[in-house]
């Protein structure tokens, strides 16, 4: 096979290589793991490493020599109406448990689909109809054409806006359903979105970049693209292969409207399904409440005081409502408007108030303070300092100097 071995196209075949074997390896990882989410990772990391290859091939001189040169024209290696997609759904599945891919996702794949026929049109029409250059009298790969990088790359950004919209509706539930809620907001998210985005903004830099500096070297220019945007695709790679965060908790919405969040836990399969929702749009401030609240309110009280379940580091508000014999629906309105706070905050208040109570009983001189946070039902040093100083106004440290 020819390769032209050289500075350009080996550095790009090092980070396609890489690209591809961790796509392999993060496929293995979905099979054994039986985690959706690698699956979607794996096709992630697969078509930007396709994105990348024409460049690579290029400066091996596969546009110079037959028939690699039909092979660049005819197959299509930039799917960029596919990344965009791929990493909507990849955040999905990380997420929620009970994603699954149904038809009406389809339609998000669609412009992808429709230019992998009109590439198959053109072959069909140039090499078997006409069987001559038609299409590409012009010398250009269609990959490369104006239109499909404007749209590809406004593809890109306007899944990239969809993305950041389902994490933070994420977020916003996940401080009502679960006691250790920034356990579960992954910094791993963040840490690729920011990834993602720089992939998208590297060719308008590079756009200003060559603005005020030009090169008359357009294709040497345009490697040093290419080889950002393959680092960046490296981190991607390596970092989403060693994460191991996933959810447990399952839930159906949409980032179109402000429904209510139903919830699709196994835990609560035995509950009134149907009224098993969250509303993110609760008012934080009521200034009067109805009997009923707060009469679930003082059974709510009750209960995690009795039975202490905020010790319980991964305690849900599936759990109490199942203790209690309702729906989330219900004890999550009764938290907002009875106590005027989330779900997290409203358990993190007791896990404070007995870490309190073991400061006042001397427990700091035989136990380390992680040791009581741990105690008290907290699962991190960072998540108790923020929590104690939300609730104090204080450092742990700053708080027993005080007393």
């Amino acid at each position: 096979m020819h390769f032209d071995f050289g500075f350009y196209s080996s550095l790009l075949l090092i980070t396609f290589s890489q690209g591809i074997i961790y796509s392999l390896l993060l496929f293995k990882k979905a099979i054994q793991t039986q985690n959706k989410s690698n699956y979607w990772l794996s096709l992630f990391v697969f078509l930007c490493s396709l994105y990348i290859a024409p460049w690579m091939l290029g400066f091996a001189g596969w546009y110079d020599n037959q028939p690699y040169r039909d092979f660049m024209f005819y197959v299509p290696f930039q799917h960029l109406f596919f990344i965009g997609p791929v990493i909507f759904f990849y955040t999905q599945s990380l997420l929620n448990p009970a994603f699954k891919f149904h038809r009406k996702q389809f339609f998000h794949l669609l412009p992808g689909v429709m230019y992998l026929v009109y590439n198959l049109i053109i072959y069909v029409y140039d090499k078997i109809i006409l069987k001559d250059y038609y299409f590409y009298q012009n010398g250009i790969d269609k990959d490369f054409d104006q239109w499909y990088q404007i749209t590809g790359q406004a593809s890109m950004v306007v899944y990239f806006i969809l993305t950041i919209r389902y994490y933070n509706l994420y977020r916003r539930l996940i401080v009502q359903l679960a006691s250790n809620a920034d356990a579960m907001l992954f910094k791993w998210i963040k840490n690729y979105l920011i990834a993602f985005l720089i992939m998208i903004l590297l060719p308008y830099f590079f756009e200003i970049f060559n603005y005020f500096f030009p090169n008359p070297n357009e294709y040497k220019e345009g490697w040093w693209f290419y080889l950002f945007f393959s680092l960046v695709l490296y981190y991607i790679a390596v970092t989403g292969y060693s994460n191991s965060v996933h959810t447990k908790i399952g839930f159906e919405m949409s980032v179109f409207d402000k429904k209510p969040i139903l919830l699709l836990s196994e835990n609560t399969k035995d509950l009134n399904i149907e009224n098993n929702t969250i509303d993110i749009e609760y008012e934080t401030f009521i200034e009067s409440i109805s009997d009923e609240v707060i009469q679930w309110k003082i059974k709510i009280e009750d209960l995690i005081q009795q039975d202490k379940l905020y010790q319980n580091p991964e305690l849900s508000l599936t759990e109490v409502s199942k203790k209690l014999q309702t729906n989330t629906s219900v004890i999550s309105k009764a938290i907002n408007q009875g106590f005027q706070m989330n779900f997290n905050d409203f358990i993190n208040n007791y896990r404070i108030e007995a870490v309190k109570v073991m400061f006042q009983n001397g427990e700091h001189k035989k136990s380390t303070l992680l040791g009581i946070a741990y105690d008290c039902g907290f699962n991190s040093k960072a998540t108790f300092n923020r929590a104690f100083k939300k609730n104090t106004n204080y450092s742990p440290k700053e708080y027993l100097n005080m007393i």
